[in-house]
């Protein structure tokens, strides 16, 4: 039953958010480390670009104190 990229991706593309973080990062972990190179670029670059938006406004960040107190709060809940 073989599928091409297109139809994988696109039936990727349906999953909830969180499964396909669980599907990218296993499909990170089985790129053998001559590709480690290109993931490190590919994540360079989403870093830059996150930076770029912080420095000029477009996103806006949050306190670290107001993020402590909320992971705090979600593992009360969670215990």
């Amino acid at each position: 039953m073989a599928h091409s990229l297109k139809e994988l991706t696109d039936e990727a593309l349906q999953l909830p958010p969180d499964e396909r973080v669980v599907l990218a990062e296993s499909l990170l972990l089985t790129i053998d480390e001559g590709h480690d190179r290109v993931v490190d670029e590919a994540i360079m670059v989403e870093l830059q670009r996150r930076l770029d938006d912080f420095r000029t406004g477009k996103v806006v960040g949050i306190p670290a104190d107001e993020v402590l107190r909320e992971i705090r709060e979600a593992l009360k809940l969670s215990a």
